[in-house]
Formats: structure tokens, sequence, C-alpha cells
């Protein structure tokens, strides 16, 4: 049970909780001398959280890297609108994939450290216990990486004072599958994938899931028993595909499940012409699993070196960046690497635009009132689809087999976002 359902299950509401778990910190911030706790004279401090370790790990691998070449770029300093020049510190934490001690963190930094902007990075696990935390203690907060469903709708969807997000929503990733399909050939017959916990129920799920978009687009859809995440077994579910006709698989699955299903497909005799599922494939090494199977799976795009816009900061581009990360750590650049910059890109940006960097009223104005392109694309918070968020591009892609890695993933589809044309169509799995 997640942290979020344990806190509606208990019937204590999370601002409660919430309260509860920074009281001792702040308890220990009010027994400290006030001139220990007043803010150091012309020091910003920003709070940057991520999941470095954990079983979330790989969303947030790029982080550290990319907030030490940030702070090799600034050398400490930070040249504000305002004329003067401050000294900035980034404080990092790991939150262990934990949402628990994501909020203890944030806690911790809000009241102890008295950041002037918090900064967390990737996965809803993250970001929405730190941007409780932040709108609880008032602390100006700037988020990226999940979609903006998963981070406003918990916390009644209503609008906030002190947190805003920019990220793609999970309706427009819904479409961006269907898109993908609509680029091929098919008999429009769709067998649906889904795990038996909150992510199946979530995207499998008949209100606002990908079963809504893929049947308003024309397509049959079949959708046997979920299946138990790591199983051995999915021969129930391509016996009921086989039947259906199926040409397309959508849905959600982890590395290890997908590639026992398409070996599992290969042996059976089944090879639908799409394999479309989110999660799964967002990285190289759960393509790379599958072996030669890998080559033609079809994923959502959050980012890649195709993108092409300039950074704010070092002036390089999606592909610049990409081959420093691949030189500097010798692997393949992942779609975090993308977001790990654009986050830090409006972070300093807010800093800068500040009439005062260390009040976090002016710095929360200054959050609101951001106008900036990243190497993701254009953060602007225009009011829709709602007060604290902006939507980010997104795309759909194919993995093909690569010239300096195994695979490489190519954007074929932009039906959901036209800000760049495709790299190249996409093209039925060859298995």
């Amino acid at each position: 049970m997640t942290y979020y359902n344990r806190l509606v299950k208990s019937g204590i509401s999370r601002r409660a909780v919430l309260r509860g778990m920074g009281a001792g910190v702040a308890a220990s911030t009010l027994a400290l001398p006030t001139y220990l706790r007043a803010q150091t004279a012309g020091t910003i401090k920003l709070g940057y959280l991520t999941p470095a370790t954990g079983p979330l790990g790989l969303f947030g691998e790029t982080d550290g890297y990319t907030v030490q070449k940030i702070r090799e770029h600034l050398g400490g300093q930070l040249v504000s609108s305002n004329g003067n020049t401050y000294a900035i510190e980034i404080l990092e934490r790991d939150t262990q994939s934990n949402p628990n001690k994501a909020a203890e963190l944030a806690g911790d930094l809000i009241l102890n450290e008295e950041v002037h902007l918090m900064a967390p990075a990737s996965t809803t696990d993250t970001i929405l216990p730190v941007m409780e935390q932040s709108e609880l203690y008032e602390a100006p907060c700037i988020s990226s990486g999940a979609p903006w469903q998963a981070v406003i709708m918990p916390r009644g969807g209503g609008e906030f004072d002190w947190t805003y997000h920019f990220f793609w929503g999970l309706d427009e990733a819904l479409n961006t599958f269907v898109g993908l399909w609509n680029g091929l050939e098919t008999n429009k017959k769709v067998g649906m994938l889904f795990p038996q916990n909150i992510d199946g129920e979530t995207w499998g799920n008949d209100s606002y899931g990908l079963p809504v978009p893929t049947k308003a687009a024309g397509y049959d859809v079949t959708i046997p028993g979920y299946f138990q995440p790591r199983t051995n077994d999915f021969s129930a579910q391509i016996a009921a595909f086989k039947e259906a006709g199926a040409e397309i698989i959508g849905g959600i699955t982890y590395p290890d499940d997908l590639k026992t299903f398409v070996t599992q497909c290969n042996q059976q005799g089944f090879k639908p012409k799409a394999v479309t599922v989110a999660a799964a494939l967002l990285f190289p090494g759960g393509v790379e699993a599958m072996g030669e199977l890998g080559n033609g799976m079809s994923s959502e795009v959050w980012w890649t070196p195709a993108f092409p816009f300039p950074s704010t900061l070092t002036g390089q581009d999606s592909r610049a960046l990409a081959d420093q990360w691949e030189t500097d750590q010798k692997r393949q650049w992942t779609q975090p690497l993308g977001y790990s910059h654009a986050l830090m890109e409006v972070a300093i940006d807010i800093l800068k635009r500040s009439t005062d960097p260390l009040d976090r009223e002016a710095n929360r104005e200054a959050m609101a009132a951001t106008d900036i392109t990243t190497v993701c694309g254009p953060v602007k918070f225009a009011g829709t689809p709602h007060k604290n968020i902006c939507t980010m591009p997104i795309f759909g892609g194919q993995w093909v087999k690569g010239e300096k890695w195994p695979y490489d993933l190519k954007i074929v589809d932009n039906s959901v976002n036209q800000l760049f044309e495709p790299e190249q169509k996409i093209v039925p799995l060859a298995w």
C-alpha cells in the first residue's frame, strides 16, 4: 500500500501527518539561538531531492551528475537581476525512493537548513511528499518528472500557493500511444497488458485510463485478467490476445515482466505488429535485456538528443548533453537526463529573476512568473490546464538498432505535440 493510501486508510489527513513529521524538526529549530537560525547573508540555498538509490534509482541516476555540472558552471555564485551577486549552495538529498524519507528530508531542508527554493526531481514518491511539506511550511517548490495529475489530484486538485510543476499529463501519454498505433496498418484490435498494482489500476481504468482514448479512436480493446508482477507465465493473456486477433499490445509493465511476456509471445507464435508499454521501455537497459526481441519496441518519449532547444545555462543542445554524459559516464544517455538539466535551468532562472533570492515570498512570485525555454521545451505557467502546471512536450518513440549502442530511441510520432517533426516513421515489429 502506498504512503498516500495508508494516510487515507488511517483516516488521518495528509496535512496532519506531515505536520507531525515536521514537529520534531521544528522543535529543534526553535530551540536554537536566533543568530544560528538566521539566514546566511548573501548565500542562496537550493534544496534538490532525488531518488538516487532504491527501486526508483534509474529515474534519479542523472541528477547528481547534472547538479555537479551546474555547480561547476556557476562557480558557487549567482548574479541576480537586482544587481547583487550571491553565493549559492545546492543541497542534495537522496530520498532512497521512499516517500516518508522524502517528506522527512523536505521538512529538514525547509525548517533547519532554511532553503530558499525546493526542487524535487522525478517520480511521484519524491515529488508529492516534498510538495506537501513545501505547501505546509510555505517554501517555494519547483518540480518535474511525474505526470502532473499524480502530484495535483492527490492533494484535492485545487490551486496552490507554493508548489509549481512542469511535465506532461497522463492523458497526453495515453494519446501518444494511440498516435503511435495510428501510424501502422493494423486491424485496429488492441490487447492490453496491466499488472495487478496501482500502476495497472491507473493505466487500465475504464474512466480515464488507456482504454478510453483507444476506444475513442475506433480500436477494439481486449483486457484479460491483470497479471501478478514478476509472474513467469503469461499464457492466459497471450491466449486471450490470440483469440481476439489483437495486432497491437499496449499497457504498462516493468522490464523483467515485459521480457518474460515478449519471450513467451515469440515461443507461442503470437507476433503482434506493435508492443507499446510505459515504464519498461524508458531506459536502454530494459530494451537490451530482451536481446533481439527489443528491436522495434515503442513507448512514450520525455526527452531525447533530438530535442532542438539549447540550455539557458550552458548553451549546449540536447545532443551535446547526451554526448557529454556518454563520454563522462561511459553509459548510454537516458531520458531523465534532459529533465535533470531542465529542472536546474528553471530553478536557477527563478533565483536570478527574483527581486530578493533570499526571500521565499519573492522567489514564489518569480516562480509563478516563469517564462523560459529549457532543453525540454518552453516552461510558462499560463493557467491551463491548472494554475500550478505547465505541460511539456511528449512524443511517441521506437527503439531501433543503434550504431554506438545496441539500441537507440527515435521519435516516430508527434501527434500530441508538434514542436518538431519525427525523426522517422514507425515500422511493424520484425520478430
